[in-house]
């Protein structure tokens, strides 16, 4: 009887969903019609200049438009699907931009820049709203949707490490058992049915497929790990020239003409970049020589497209010579070698900064999978032969890896991430990785698991300056 009841309450967690992001968009429109029509619009802008009905309708609507495509993009709808604090802090930034681009809009209607008192009280009435909105909501939606009750089926690849991940989401999944798929599929299928749903490992492709059918045949839910040869199918262009579905997979990169496209791309935003983040360089320059006296960047040889090697710039962090007492060791979280300054640039990720001068050298792009030092890809490929695919297109300041990885991610899922990236790659994709790129800079989640810089040895070596 539980399981009817659950089963007929997932057909309506779609509409549910819509309700709450119709009450969110809609409660943070009021907010903004009351200060735009009650405030901005009434005694802020000059008779000629006001707006009336249709005109304020086209304005509210604007911001309206806004909030969808940042939360949208930052993720402020996935009800359910995020933990809370990511969710609300989704929610929040899409608010910030938001409340930035109507006040420059009322500065270029007013032409002049007007007191900014309201938009901050707007975005702390907004903020509080979304709060008690969503942790409301969030309330309900975990007792109308317990976390489901899944069976792992791990594969010849250790999987633990995703297991841990799944179990850490107890709001959203109970892992109740771990087998092996040696077991066989007469003994899992009995085992599968006691389930809501079933995590498929990275096993051999005929063991997945018994499972994925025999699922989908009792209409049970499956998570599956996929392979790279499943990255490369997914993203294949359909050919219907035959009776006979056909799967095309070019596998040459970028085409000329998108690489034409990427490389003006990031002279543009790299030249606004450079100037929009020049009191960066300036304070960064002032805060690393006052502090010691040395260079201002830290060099490293790195990888881009087709194995070429070049020299990666950021700012240096630590101390000159930082190993000659101590040796090789790692940088931890409050390792005395690490310059005042430096705390804040690592925290921030503006250490990378300086990597624009790169983006307009040629060596990198402003989107791509982030370059690895020669040794270590070396040492990697020992293990996954496949990751010198990520090869294929320049090495990037930021990349889907980044966006949808975290730093405790495994060399193996940031290839896949790498390579979905390159099989996707469109202009659109660059930039919203590009937008998506500011949330992940403060979001502590994407530093989950790591209490030193392991999955960042440029770090480490950053030390031998």
């Amino acid at each position: 009887m539980c399981v009817i009841m659950k089963d007929s309450r997932e057909k309506y967690k779609r509409l549910i969903k819509l309700i709450f992001s119709s009450v969110l968009i809609l409660g943070l429109g009021l907010i903004y019609s009351y200060v735009w029509i009650g405030y901005y619009n009434r005694y802020i802008l000059q008779a000629p200049l006001r707006f009336y009905r249709r005109g304020n309708w086209v304005i509210i609507l604007l911001y309206v438009f806004l909030l969808v495509f940042f939360m949208s993009t930052y993720g402020g709808f996935k009800i359910g699907y995020l933990k809370n604090v990511n969710l609300i802090y989704s929610q929040i930034i899409s608010i910030i931009f938001s409340n930035i681009f109507v006040y420059f809009q009322i500065a270029v209607i007013d032409k002049r820049f007007v007191s900014p008192t309201y938009i901050f009280l707007m975005t702390f009435a907004d903020i509080m709203f979304v709060l008690m909105w969503t942790l409301l909501f969030q309330l309900v939606y975990k007792n109308m949707f317990p976390p489901r009750r899944m069976l792992f089926i791990a594969g010849d690849r250790p999987d633990y490490h995703l297991l841990d991940k799944i179990n850490s989401r107890e709001d959203k999944y109970e892992i109740c058992a771990a087998i092996s798929y040696h077991l066989g599929l007469m003994k899992i299928s009995k085992m599968i049915e006691n389930y809501d749903g079933v995590i498929v490992g990275d096993m051999p492709s005929h063991e997945r497929n018994q499972i994925l059918k025999y699922c989908f045949n009792i209409g049970k839910r499956t998570y599956s790990i996929p392979k790279i040869s499943d990255i490369l199918l997914r993203s294949s262009d359909e050919l219907n020239l035959f009776d006979t579905p056909l799967l095309l997979s070019r596998n040459i990169g970028l085409s000329v003409e998108q690489q034409w496209i990427k490389r003006l791309e990031d002279i543009i935003l790299s030249v606004l970049m450079l100037i929009l983040f020049s009191p960066v360089f300036l304070i960064a320059f002032i805060g690393i020589k006052c502090t010691d006296g040395g260079p201002i960047f830290y060099k490293q040889d790195r990888l881009t497209q087709n194995g070429e090697i070049f020299m990666i710039y950021k700012f240096r962090t630590m101390v000159v010579d930082a190993e000659k007492k101590t040796g090789a060791v790692l940088a931890s979280e409050h390792d005395p070698r690490i310059l005042p300054i430096g705390r804040i640039l690592r925290a921030t990720r503006l250490d990378e900064l300086p990597q624009i001068l790169n983006i307009l050298r040629g060596d990198m792009s402003l989107v791509g999978p982030r370059p690895e030092r020669p040794g270590l890809a070396a040492e990697i490929e020992k293990e996954i032969p496949e990751f010198q695919y990520r090869l294929k297109v320049k090495a990037g300041l930021t990349g889907y890896a980044q966006v949808y990885g975290k730093y405790n991610t495994t060399s193996y899922d940031k290839l896949k991430l790498d390579l979905t990236y390159i099989r996707k790659y469109s202009l659109l994709l660059d930039l919203k990785l590009i937008i998506m790129t500011p949330k992940i800079m403060f979001l502590k989640e994407s530093t989950e698991g790591v209490e030193v810089d392991l999955e960042r040895p440029d770090k480490a070596d950053e030390q031998k300056d």
